[in-house]
Parts: structure tokens; C-alpha cells; sequence
């Protein structure tokens, strides 16, 4: 298994398809480091060596992309920042309701989890 940045890809998927799999790029950014690397598109991510591997890792740091840990402690951070200034965001975020705006009326489990029986 290839290694981006700390980050085991898959070998067997395409490369765009495969760079995914680092937090922080998604479709757009994997295809243009892909792009600006001149690779094929359709070449698998086990098929690169250590210096192409290496390539793609200084395309990354080039245009200053936050990825990986950096970018979790970053959303940690902001999350934390909106808690403790007893924002809306933050104060839906520490009870665990949808944060956007959504009803919770009906149609919320995703975030409130499984219906709770009433008991007489």
C-alpha cells in the first residue's frame, strides 16, 4: 500500500480515486494535483514508485493545502471556539441536534439517534 502524506491509499483504485482517501482532498483537488503531476488518470496508485509518491506529496505543500492532522485540529478548534462562546451552532453542536437549520420535529435521527420509548 502506497503512503501520501502519513496516509495508507488504497493500491488498487485509480489515483484520483485513491488520493481521497487523504483528509481534506476530495474530487476537485485530487484531480488537479493529478493533473498538474501529469500523470495518467487512469493509472492505478500501486503502480506509482517512492519518487512519483513524493511528486504528489510536494504538489500538496506547494499549494499549501490543509490536510490530515492539521485540518482536524482546525475543525476541532472552530467547533470548540463556537461551544464556548455559547453560539447557536455551538450550543446544537454540544447537544447533539442538527446545526443547519433542519426540523427536528419528525426526520432527525441521523443526529438524535434512535427513537426513545415513552414510558407510563
Amino acid at each position: 500500500m502506497p503512503r501520501i502524506l502519513g496516509v495508507d491509499i488504497p493500491a488498487n483504485k485509480k489515483l484520483v480515486f485513491a488520493l481521497r482517501y487523504i483528509y481534506g482532498l476530495g474530487p476537485t483537488r485530487a484531480k488537479t494535483i493529478v493533473d498538474e503531476a501529469g500523470f495518467d488518470p487512469d493509472r492505478r496508485a500501486g503502480d506509482l514508485n517512492e519518487e512519483e509518491l513524493n511528486q504528489l506529496a510536494n504538489i500538496v505543500a506547494e499549494k499549501n493545502y490543509i490536510v490530515e492532522g492539521d485540518l482536524r485540529r482546525e475543525v476541532t478548534a472552530n467547533l470548540k471556539r463556537l461551544s464556548a462562546i455559547r453560539s447557536w451552532r455551538g450550543m446544537r453542536h454540544m447537544r447533539g441536534l442538527p446545526v443547519r437549520g433542519q426540523r427536528t420535529k419528525t426526520n432527525a435521527r441521523t443526529r438524535k439517534g434512535a427513537v426513545k420509548p415513552i414510558r407510563k
